[in-house]
């Protein structure tokens, strides 16, 4: 079905109809993610194809048990819409199988047919995780979302979205605006065991998949598993938009638990449902064996010695994986897997000499620029390699271009050129639609800037305390605006207090007792300068002590708010 991350030629790339020039088999993945409603067996319900994630509906002796509300409290709305065409039993109970999916649940209080209070079941992690992922490397977090699931590409032409892997958008646009109703978790699941859900007998088995906080479900009675771990794509051991390791040791027992299960009926967090003992059976054997292999093969060619490149370039899936789209390249590429457990089992170095301490980037590309003959040279070598299906190395020359010190909008263009040919290449959603982002930032097209600094936007903090917000802070500590300070800062936001004490080039957190000096504000006032759209100069804020204390502290930070 699939070659190896891309296709050396453009035979597979065809034109979508909204003009996106896209691999066939991307272009696939819209058959299986289309919107629709299944009912899986009677009592069941999955609907697929309304957002990012499916909802799920299994009714329950006391009500419906719904599993995972979406991104949104219009998305929850739609999907509720939909049971209600089926069933009019109340809501006993909300179940998140992970921390991904939580942000629509209040929907289910607006539409007032459920019970109450309403019983909200997660794992422990879920609140963790969902601040993890706006705090200290929410602008990292935020741009690989946008990169990875193509949240700024055009809607029609070459460049145009076509899906993202497990479903058709980030967040769906009939759904916009998208209004945040996460509701936190008020029953804790247990690692392991069996309870009752709104009256149902149910085995859960806490199973990390993409994040540590996963879980699945099994209900005996009715032979259903709802789970997080067997996609409709292979499994994403390394995301392009970077996330923290996804151990396969980790991931496998999941798999394990659900053959052990042997469920009739297997509904996923992501793709249609699937039926039939023998056939999930089957089924989950591969996904779970296609993982193993890339552990095993990876650890092989450590034991031999092999860097990364070498490793990345060596160990392939065998074609009997590529059977369909399960544990198909349809969302990231094994070569990008097998690199990040590399990394997750022995570290970024890979024995490769050079790696050991390199030249600086820009020192490099200037001196491999000019080993290689000038800057005319290297890019009339870079576009013969793209005009000879050469990417790979069409797109190595033009990164030494691009990214040196005398770069000009003409290298930038070439390095997009290349990223385009990946593009319309790979079956791979992930790289699609990261190259063609990319592509559009070197280009001018879509600068993605504003990326790449902490917006601290209202939204996606409204779930962080203040003094988590103040302890966040020291990561934007700039050591050339710190060095010989030593002063310590209390914040108070509406009564909330948290410190940050200055000393040898970082920023210490604190509870703010013993500060030098403190300083007093609203969170909206907090919030307004840390989004930038206030300075600290302007904005309402009362100083309580000595006030060089306070402007010496907000100076040691990269952030133009502060700093007023």
């Amino acid at each position: 079905m699939t070659a190896h991350s891309f296709e050396k030629d453009g035979k597979a790339t065809v034109v979508a109809p909204n003009g996106a020039r896209v691999h066939h088999d991307h272009l696939a993945q819209n058959d299986v993610i289309h919107r629709n409603l299944y009912e899986v067996r009677p009592g069941v319900w999955c609907l697929v194809g309304n957002g990012l994630s499916n909802q799920t509906f299994v009714d329950a002796p006391e009500g419906i048990v719904a599993f995972d509300t979406g991104d949104s409290v219009q998305e929850m709305a739609a999907a509720l819409a939909e049971l209600r065409r089926h069933t009019s039993r109340p809501i006993a109970a909300v179940v998140y199988t992970h921390f991904h999916y939580v942000d629509g649940t209040t929907a289910v209080l607006d539409e007032a047919n459920h019970t109450k209070p309403l019983p909200i079941h997660g794992h422990r992690r879920i609140a963790l995780n969902k601040v993890r992922a706006s705090g200290e490397v929410g602008p990292a977090y935020s741009r690989g979302l946008v990169e990875q699931f193509g949240i700024v590409m055009p809607n029609e032409g070459p460049d145009a979205l076509v899906n993202v892997g497990l479903g058709f958008h980030y967040r769906n646009p009939a759904h916009s605006p998208a209004t945040p109703g996460h509701i936190p978790v008020t029953h804790e699941l247990p690692t392991e065991g069996e309870m009752s859900i709104a009256g149902a007998r149910v085995i859960v088995k806490h199973s990390p998949s993409d994040s540590d906080d996963s879980v699945n479900f099994f209900f005996p009675d009715l032979g259903v598993c709802v789970h997080n771990t067997v996609w409709p794509a292979l499994f994403n051991v390394f995301p392009i938009r970077g996330e923290e390791y996804r151990d396969p040791r980790v991931l496998i027992p999941g798999i394990e638990q659900i053959i052990e299960w042997a469920p009739e009926y297997l509904v996923g967090t992501h793709g249609p449902p699937l039926s039939g003992r023998d056939n999930i059976r089957a089924i989950s054997e591969r996904y779970r064996d296609s993982i193993q292999f890339l552990w095993d093969q990876t650890v092989r060619a450590v034991n031999k010695g092999w860097t990364a490149d070498e490793t990345a370039s060596r160990v392939t899936l065998p074609s009997l994986f590529d059977v369909d789209y399960l544990t198909s390249e349809r969302y990231g590429v094994a070569e990008h897997h097998v690199r990040q457990i590399l990394v997750g089992l022995r570290g970024w170095f890979d024995g490769e000499e050079s790696k050991l301490f390199p030249a600086p980037p820009e020192e490099r590309f200037e001196k491999l620029i000019a080993g290689f003959g000038g800057r005319d040279v290297v890019a009339s070598k870079a576009s013969e390699a793209f005009d000879n299906d050469d990417v790979r190395w069409g797109i190595e020359l033009a990164t030494w271009l691009a990214r040196s010190a005398a770069a000009t909008d003409a290298d930038r263009n070439l390095l997009a050129r290349g990223l385009r040919l990946v593009a319309e290449r790979t079956p791979a959603a992930n790289i699609r639609n990261w190259a063609i982002t990319r592509a559009r930032h070197l280009d001018g097209r879509t600068p993605m800037d504003r990326y790449m600094r902490h917006g601290f936007g209202s939204k996606s903090v409204a779930h962080v305390d203040s003094a988590e917000l103040i302890h966040t802070i020291r990561v934007l500590l700039d050591p050339a605006s710190a060095g010989g300070v030593r002063a310590h800062v209390c914040f108070v936001v509406d009564g909330e207090s948290a410190g940050l004490l200055i000393r040898n080039c970082v920023a210490v957190p604190t509870d703010g007792r013993g500060a030098d000096a403190s300083v007093s504000m609203t969170r909206a006032t907090l919030i307004a300068v840390l989004s930038g759209k206030q300075p600290w100069s302007t904005a309402d804020i009362e100083v309580a002590g000595d006030r060089g204390v306070v402007d010496s502290v907000r100076r040691c930070f990269d952030h133009e708010g502060l700093r007023g």
